[in-house]
């Protein structure tokens, strides 16, 4: 995983600029369709786009040349065209509604001869794209911010959340499985024998989440320079995107604080469970807090503002995510930010601490799982 993701993504751009190197452009394919002026006055602007329409005088003309192939459809303007704005369409072909690209050329053909002699064609331009809508983020100062967003600017961070959250959670397992398989073959008790409960404990955790952290760091390595490759090799919306520093900052932050709150919960786990696939089962409780932003990431691009988004940040079970994918939607509170790297550390104290008093009285217990109240009686007594 730590190498086949940059891989993945020069064998990407290397191919995309292969076919682009090699690939002939693609000919439009011209589409014609016909049409019967009942009204009178539309004869000019026939060609629109990639479609071409052709006049007839009657509509057997038109319904001739359809059954023939000659043309892909026609459309009929009747004389009261201008008073009711109807307009009969024929096709050969069942459809729910009319293609978008045809019915924009209708529209535009009407519209140009409705206007062509009474507005100039800049003017008739502007009036069938009256909107070209250009936003510019400006600082508190009024000068232009360098981080401009966009949705192009959400790719990234909902990429690379996607990963986070696949470390964080493949590390976390790779720890609770491990230590339960030592459990199952007593080599556990052979570990223990040589360091204490918290000194297993803090190796583990340690060492699998240096593990972690080195493949993280690859990646946020590697990504100002597989997309500074990519702008200059594809172009197009990539050369739009931002990774400001505030992003590579904080994604490392909360990889490490995700990693280590998911890590003792691990532990926590594997000292309670009998076996691996229960192991798994409990610890699923908890990873599916961190996936919910990954599955209403839809919903934070279209309602930026909701409250729920920030209770999602302070929460520590999804905050590594939900910060992540907020950074490409919109900006963070600075409160928010603090909150919630208060709460983690806050939350990995506190589990360290009773997942410590769980390691010494259920490691090395085998056979049933203890339930939650027998779990909470012994952490009071302990």
């Amino acid at each position: 995983m730590t190498l086949i993701v940059p891989l993945i993504a020069i064998l990407a751009i290397g191919v995309s600029q292969l076919i682009s190197g090699i690939a002939k452009p693609l000919v439009p394919e011209v589409t014609t369709i016909g049409y019967v002026d009942e009204s009178g006055g539309f004869q000019q602007y026939t060609k629109q786009g990639n479609i071409t329409l052709v006049r007839f005088d009657t509509a057997d003309e038109a319904t001739k040349a359809l059954v023939n192939g000659d043309i892909e459809e026609y459309f009929v303007i009747p004389p009261d065209y201008i008073s009711t704005g109807v307009i009969n369409r024929y096709t050969l072909e069942k459809q729910l509604e009319a293609p978008t690209d045809i019915a924009a050329a209708i529209k535009s053909f009407l519209l140009s001869n409705l206007l062509g002699e009474k507005i100039s064609p800049e003017t008739i331009d502007r009036v069938e794209a009256p909107l070209n809508l250009v936003t510019t983020r400006l600082t508190e100062t009024g000068t232009v911010a360098p981080e401009q967003g966009g949705l192009s600017n959400l790719i990234f961070p909902g990429v690379f959340s996607l990963l986070l959250t696949l470390s964080i959670i493949f590390s976390s397992t790779y720890l609770l499985q491990g230590l339960v398989e030592e459990k199952e073959n007593r080599l556990i008790e052979i570990l223990l024998s040589s360091v204490s409960p918290q000194q297993l404990l803090t190796g583990k955790v340690l060492g699998i989440g240096a593990a972690g952290l080195v493949q993280v760091a690859i990646w946020v390595i590697s990504a100002p320079l597989l997309l500074n490759l990519a702008s200059s090799s594809i172009g197009g919306f990539i050369s739009t995107i931002q990774l400001p520093a505030s992003f590579i900052v904080l994604a490392v932050v909360y990889f490490i604080l995700g990693y280590l709150l998911f890590a003792v919960l691990s532990a926590g786990i594997g000292a309670i469970s009998s076996n691996s696939r229960e192991g798994q089962q409990l610890i699923g409780i908890f990873t599916i807090p961190l996936l919910i932003p990954l599955w209403f990431g839809s919903l934070l691009i279209a309602f930026p503002d909701n409250p729920i988004w920030a209770v999602l940040t302070i929460l520590p079970v999804s905050a590594p995510a939900e910060v992540i994918i907020r950074l490409g939607v919109s900006d963070i509170p600075a409160w928010q930010l603090a909150t919630s790297i208060a709460v983690l550390v806050l939350s990995i104290i506190g589990g360290l601490l009773l997942t410590a008093k769980v390691f010494r009285t259920y490691l090395l217990m085998y056979g049933k799982r203890p339930n939650f109240g027998e779990v909470t009686r012994s952490l009071r007594s302990g």
